[in-house]
């Protein structure tokens, strides 16, 4: 499987390569939320005597992260030479090992912490200022030209992000407290982490870069929770449920997840990268409903109309849009009338269709 998709790789254009990876990440990334829902809801049914989850959300980080370290070592091998670690500079190190910090430690806590002292509806909310607050960041501090499209786009996303959760949503508290303030830093330490990866895998080999920063990022985590929370937060490490369902979690967000992200990172670009991550509400609500259940709410219809839009002023210039517009200019014009007796039934056919 790896030589079939490396083999496609490079047979691919590296920015096009770069673009998909984006894309494709972001799902993952959108998935892993409700799947590492779902598993802690499975925990919960196989509580241990002490009441505890049989899976929590930090043994998923902690353990799944160690468990990923052996296939991202087969797939990099050819990385981890002693030649490419002594070309390592001194500089190489310390910006590996502030990114393993940010990345895998400081930004999961901000958000567990955040999660655990405010709604789920706020943390979402926030983290949208991501992708117009990276595009803003990458301009000053790397001079990197200011792409109006995409952010013009991140805005839009973040409005429709906030109609989905603004009409889902019927707690009408409006304290910004401290799990408020945890979400800001999460989101801002996610942003740093990002601009921490471009600039070092631009020296830095893959392999080298996402299995030392795991391993770091990992430690300091465990030391951080074990001086925070105490040797209890890790009790369902030893339970058979949760070395059951580790794996899922381990191998499709934590490996496959970070491979495609990185590529992304290293060849992408960043209004890419942005429109990409502005999509990322629409999907996580996808997959809340088809993993979970959960119903996405009267928000959906005109918050996902402004997220796709987003993608439009974001990428307008994209083959597939001119496609769509000029097929589009070709065809008939109805009346309101005539377009509405159209599509009704059409759309009920859909729903019903044994394929949909």
């Amino acid at each position: 499987m790896h030589l079939i998709g490396t083999h496609i790789l490079k047979r691919m254009n590296p920015a096009n390569a770069g673009l998909y990876c984006a894309w494709f990440g972001m799902l993952i990334y959108a998935g892993s939320n409700p799947i590492a829902s779902l598993l802690v809801d499975v925990g919960s049914a196989h509580p241990l005597p002490s009441g505890q989850s049989a899976i929590t959300l930090t043994n998923l980080l902690v353990f799944g992260s160690i468990i990923s370290l052996a296939p991202m070592a087969f797939l990099f091998r050819s990385d981890l030479t002693r030649n490419n670690l002594e070309r390592l500079s001194a500089c190489n190190w310390r910006l590996l090992a502030l990114s393993a910090v940010v990345s895998s430690a400081l930004t999961p806590g901000l958000f567990f912490f955040a999660l655990e002292t405010s709604s789920v509806t706020n943390v979402m909310l926030i983290g949208r200022i991501e992708p117009p607050l990276f595009i803003l960041i990458v301009t000053i501090l790397f001079k990197e030209q200011f792409n109006v499209q995409a952010f013009k786009a991140g805005i839009f996303a973040l409005c429709g992000a906030a109609l989905i959760i603004g009409l889902k949503t019927t707690d009408t508290q409006s304290t910004f407290g401290m799990g408020e303030l945890a979400a800001v830093g999460a989101t801002l330490s996610y942003i740093a982490s990002l601009l921490l990866a471009r600039r070092a895998l631009q020296t830095i080999p893959m392999g080298i870069y996402s299995i030392f920063r795991t391993i770091i990022g990992t430690v300091i985590y465990v030391a951080a929770v074990l001086l925070l929370r105490g040797p209890e937060e890790f009790q369902g490490a030893l339970s058979p449920i949760f070395w059951k369902w580790i794996w899922v979690y381990a191998g499709l967000v934590l490996v496959l997840g970070q491979l495609v992200w990185f590529f992304a990172l290293k060849h992408a670009r960043t209004g890419e990268i942005s429109l990409a991550t502005s999509f990322s509400p629409l999907a996580t609500i996808a997959f809340a409903a088809l993993v979970l259940g959960e119903d996405p709410g009267r928000g959906l219809l005109p918050g996902g109309a402004l997220i796709l839009y987003a993608m439009y002023v974001g990428n307008q210039n994209a083959p597939i849009f001119r496609v769509l517009a000029k097929w589009w200019i070709k065809q008939t014009k109805f009346t309101p009338g005539e377009l509405a007796e159209f599509l009704v039934p059409v759309a009920a056919a859909r729903r019903v269709s044994p394929t949909t």
